[in-house]
């Protein structure tokens, strides 16, 4: 039989989700997301209009734009670091707990970013503290998409965690909205002026998005399924790190490289493309903003779809679906872009929202839960996702720069890495079982068969002890 947390309560006795619970962690994942996708879009963007010229001028525009996004991958860097330290936290004490202590390390180093000396009156110093901050809001982050997904996927009501789970990646499109608004709107300003202040007040503005996340955070309840292990599990006392290392390692690496390609695909649309519209294609700077916007909204719509159909056709079959789709748009996406119509653009940037930037990132925020034990989900989940930032997202706009460089200006290798990347992503997740509906007590990971399809809340109990 497989290892189950005791249930308690009379045997078939169902714990019914509360409604009002519910609603507060799906706002909470929504809003606490909404930041870290803020910070990092307007971060990126930056990295690719004017942070080269702020505090890399003395040096080549291609040669500052890859110093920019080099600033840029050492966030993802710290993501691990910060996945390590958090998780670790996140299975002793509760999912609540890390979720406040993130936002307010990634609110204040978004808002100290807002206050840096540039270049120009400080030299060395500035893109030193550049970076340094950019650390600690990797840091941050490497616990924070993880946590929302893990809390919203162990409170929501059985047939419904692939909706409310998606709650996360609607908040990350909302953070690119956002970002790209706070953009458009600074880009209205004189080039003088935006290089002087107005590119702090975009950073400073985080600070609203904090202060609402942490209202709403400390008003949610702790995850129920963590309440009910703590009864039967010393968790105060455990190991998470050292139970993933030896219960969860072959679930962490499938991990990894199924998000491999999502986070590749998805960050160097919302990053390096910037850059590749403005350097490469030719269009107007203040248009790119605009492309973020309109392809945010789009993925916003893509993310909760994508997590309802998970819940109806299964999490395994819509990653699968949203993942080939990604593999098969690359090159035909680039020859539209090429073309310089923003009617173009617009459709791949979309396109690069609905699929790999917040449609299947959505799936994954209730199917990666789904396929560990209770005993170590919230470790297992984030040492995935985040090890897998370092050669996906963190890199990416790096090295679809580099390959510019490397290939004379050809936008091929970029797409074929695009779609290497996915493609491994893809048949990594075929050797993965189908997890919708799996009872999140059973202690150990995802097996075949264990996922019930269909199932309801009423028929839980006398289904929840399934064969190994």
């Amino acid at each position: 039989m497989t290892e189950i947390a005791p249930r308690v309560g009379k045997p078939g006795e169902v714990a019914h989700a509360d409604p009002k619970n519910v609603r507060r962690a799906a706002w909470a994942g929504l809003v606490g997301t909404a930041l870290e996708q803020y910070d990092f879009i307007i971060y990126g963007t930056a990295s690719a209009l004017i942070f080269s010229k702020l505090f890399f001028p003395s040096i080549s525009p291609v040669a500052g734009m890859i110093a920019a996004f080099s600033a840029y991958a050492i966030g993802f860097l710290a993501r691990p670091l910060g996945g390590l330290f958090f998780s670790h936290f996140g299975e002793r004490y509760g999912r609540k707990w890390v979720l406040v202590s993130t936002l307010f390390l990634m609110g204040a180093a978004t808002f100290l970013i807002g206050c840096l000396p540039t270049y120009e009156t400080a030299g060395v110093l500035a893109p030193i503290l550049l970076v340094l901050l950019r650390f600690l809001q990797g840091f941050g982050a490497g616990a924070e998409q993880a946590g929302g997904a893990t809390l919203l996927t162990e409170t929501a009501p059985l047939g419904k965690r692939g909706r409310l789970a998606s709650f996360v990646m609607v908040g990350a499109a909302f953070g690119t909205v956002l970002g790209a608004l706070a953009w458009v709107l600074a880009q209205l300003l004189p080039d003088d002026v935006l290089l002087s202040w107005g590119w702090r007040m975009i950073f400073w503005a985080s600070l609203f998005v904090t202060v609402g996340a942490w209202i709403i955070r400390m008003k949610m309840a702790e995850s129920p399924i963590f309440v009910e292990l703590k009864k039967s599990v010393d968790v105060e006392h455990a190991a998470p790190l050292k139970e993933v290392a030896k219960h969860g390692t072959k679930n962490v690496l499938k991990v990894i490289f199924m998000n491999w390609g999502i986070s590749t695909q998805s960050y160097t649309y919302q990053v390096f493309m910037a850059s590749y519209l403005i350097t490469f294609v030719g269009v107007d700077k203040h248009f790119v903003p605009n492309v973020l916007l309109y392809g945010a909204l789009f993925g916003s719509a893509a993310a909760y779809l994508m997590g309802l159909l998970s819940d109806r056709f299964g999490r395994r079959r819509m990653f699968l679906v949203l993942a080939g789709a990604a593999i098969l748009i690359q090159f035909p996406a680039f020859m539209a872009v090429n073309t310089g119509s923003h009617f173009w653009i617009i459709v791949v940037m979309a396109l690069g929202f609905i699929t790999a930037a917040q449609g299947i990132t959505a799936v994954t925020m209730s199917f990666f839960p789904e396929m560990f034990g209770a005993r170590y989900r919230y470790a297992g989940v984030t040492l995935g996702r985040e090890f897998s930032s370092i050669i996906g997202g963190g890199i990416a706009p790096l090295v679809a720069a580099g390959l510019m460089a490397w290939f004379f200006n050809s936008w091929i290798p970029v797409a074929g890495y695009m779609v290497l990347t996915m493609v491994v992503s893809f048949l990594v997740a075929r050797t993965v079982p189908e997890t919708v509906n799996r009872d999140l007590q059973i202690l150990t990971d995802a097996r075949p068969g264990e996922a019930r399809p269909g199932l309801t809340a009423a028929n839980d109990a006398a289904a929840s002890r399934v064969a190994a």
